[in-house]
C-alpha cells in the first residue's frame, strides 16, 4: 500500500499549485501587453475566464474518472491511444518550459526595479534570469513536499500586492469617479482585437490542469484534484478580472505600453511612489512562486511519460526522495537555452513572445482533453451527461478560437515544435 508520506500533496497544496501557477507573472506583466487593446481586453478577460472554467470542469471530471499521473497525456491516451497522447504530452511539456522562461523573465523584470542599471548591461538580464531558473530547479530537486510548501507560502505572499492594488483602484474610483476610467467607445471594439487579446489573457490562466500532473503524489486524487482545480480556477479568474482590468482602465495606454513593471507604473502614476519598491518585491515573489510551481510540473510530466514508456527511461530515474532529478535538469537546460536565445530582445518583447508560444503549445492539450471527454462518454467510460458534454464542447470551441487569436506566426512555431516530437515517438517505438 502506498504510504501517505509518499503522497505529500493535499487539497490545500493542490489548490495552491493551481492558484500559484495561474497568479504568477501574468497578472503583473500583462497590462503592458494588453494596453493597446483597451476595453477589448476586458471583454477578452471575461471570455477567457468562462473558457477556463469550462476547461477546469473538463479536467476535474477527467481526474475523477482517471486519477493517473500525467494529466493531459493520460487522458488523451485513454481516449485516442498512445500516439496522440504522446504528441499532446510533448506539446504540453514544451509549453511548460517555455512558460518558465517567460515567468523567469518577469521575475527579473520586477527585480530590475531595485537595480535600474541591470537592463543597461548587455546579457546581464539573461544571466540573472538563468540564475533564477536554476534556483527554482534546486528547490524542486529537494522533493515535492518542499516545492509544495514553497508554493503555499509564495501564494499567500503574492496576494498582498493584489489586494493593495485593488484597494488603490477602488480609492481612485471613489475620488475621481467614472472620469478616471478609460472611456468605453463601442466603435473601438472589434472581434479581431478581442480574439488577439484573448490569446494573451489565456496565458495568465494557464494552469487549470496542473493539479492533475503529479496525481501519484496527491492524497485521494479522485476527490482532491477536482476540488482544487475548480476552486483554484474560479478564485484566480476573479482576481485577474478585478485587478488587471483596474490597472488597464485606470492608467494611460502610453504609461503601460512596453513597461517592464506595469503594476509599479500604475502605483507611481496615482501617487503611490512610496510603495513602488515593496510592490515590485511582492511582484517578483509572485513570479518566483509561479516558477516554482511550473518547475514541479516540468519535471513530473516527462518522468510520468518515461514511466509509461513513451519517453526515454532516463527521465524516470528518481532520487532517494522520489524526485525525478534528471527530468528537472533536462527541462531547465532547455529553459536556459531559450532565455539565452532571446536575450537580445527587450524583457517586455521576450515575455510577450514566450507567453504566446507557451499558450499555443498548451492549447493542443486543452483541445484534445475536451474532445477526450466527448469520446469517452460515447465509449461509456465516463458518465453520460448532457451538461458535461456541452461544457467539453465549449472547451473545444474555446481552444480553437484562441488558436486563431494567437496569430499565424506563433501558431506556426507551435506546430514546428509539435512536429519535432514525431521522430522522438518513432525512435521510442523502435527501441521498445
Amino acid at each position: 500500500m502506498t504510504s501517505l508520506k509518499s503522497k505529500p500533496l493535499g487539497v490545500w497544496m493542490c489548490a495552491a499549485l493551481v492558484v500559484g501557477n495561474m497568479i504568477g507573472s501574468g497578472v503583473f506583466m500583462l497590462p503592458a501587453s494588453l494596453a493597446p487593446y483597451g476595453w477589448n481586453a476586458v471583454i477578452a478577460w471575461v471570455l477567457t475566464i468562462g473558457g477556463s472554467l469550462c476547461l477546469a470542469y473538463v479536467f476535474a471530471k477527467l481526474a475523477g474518472a482517471f486519477p493517473r499521473a500525467g494529466g493531459p497525456f493520460a487522458y488523451t491516451e485513454e481516449a485516442f491511444g498512445r500516439a496522440p497522447g504522446f504528441l499532446v504530452a510533448w506539446s504540453y511539456w514544451i509549453s511548460v518550459w517555455v512558460a518558465n522562461a517567460a515567468i523567469a523573465i518577469a521575475a527579473v523584470s520586477y527585480l530590475s526595479v531595485f537595480l535600474p542599471g541591470v537592463a543597461k548591461v548587455p546579457a546581464l538580464p539573461a544571466l540573472l534570469t538563468v540564475a533564477v531558473v536554476w534556483a527554482a530547479t534546486a528547490i524542486n530537486c529537494m522533493g515535492a513536499r518542499s516545492a509544495g510548501w514553497t508554493q503555499m507560502v509564495t501564494t499567500v505572499l503574492k496576494l498582498v500586492p493584489l489586494v493593495a492594488v485593488a484597494g488603490l483602484a477602488l480609492s481612485v474610483l471613489l475620488q475621481k469617479g467614472p472620469a478616471a476610467v478609460t472611456p468605453f467607445e463601442p466603435s473601438l471594439l472589434s472581434g479581431g482585437s478581442i480574439t488577439a487579446a484573448a490569446a494573451l489573457t489565456l496565458w495568465a490562466l494557464l494552469g487549470v490542469e496542473t493539479a492533475t500532473i503529479p496525481a501519484d503524489k496527491v492524497k485521494d486524487p479522485a476527490r482532491t484534484i477536482p476540488r482544487a482545480t475548480l476552486a483554484g480556477t474560479a478564485f484566480a479568474g476573479l482576481v485577474y478580472l478585478v485587478v488587471s482590468s483596474g490597472v488597464l482602465l485606470l492608467t494611460p495606454t502610453a504609461a503601460l505600453q512596453g513597461s517592464n513593471a506595469p503594476f509599479v507604473d500604475f502605483v507611481t502614476y496615482h501617487g503611490g511612489g512610496d510603495f513602488r519598491l515593496a510592490l515590485a518585491g511582492f511582484a517578483a515573489i509572485s513570479a518566483l512562486g509561479a516558477l516554482n510551481g511550473w518547475s514541479l510540473i516540468q519535471g513530473e510530466l516527462p518522468a510520468a511519460m518515461a514511466r509509461e514508456g513513451v519517453f526515454p527511461a532516463w527521465f524516470a530515474k528518481t532520487s532517494a526522495n522520489g524526485t525525478p532529478v534528471r527530468a528537472h535538469l533536462a527541462s531547465s537546460v532547455l529553459v536556459t537555452i531559450l532565455v539565452l536565445m532571446n536575450y537580445a530582445k527587450s524583457m517586455a518583447d521576450a515575455f510577450t513572445f514566450m507567453a504566446l508560444l507557451s499558450t499555443t503549445s498548451t492549447l493542443f492539450a486543452y483541445l484534445f482533453c475536451s474532445l477526450a471527454v466527448l469520446r469517452l462518454q460515447r465509449q461509456g467510460r465516463m458518465v453520460r451527461s448532457k451538461a458535461l458534454g456541452a461544457v467539453a464542447a465549449l472547451g473545444a470551441v474555446y481552444s480553437i478560437w484562441t488558436f486563431y487569436g494567437a496569430g499565424w506566426s506563433v501558431t506556426f512555431w507551435g506546430l514546428v515544435l509539435l512536429a519535432v516530437g514525431a521522430p522522438v515517438y518513432w525512435l521510442m517505438r523502435r527501441t521498445a
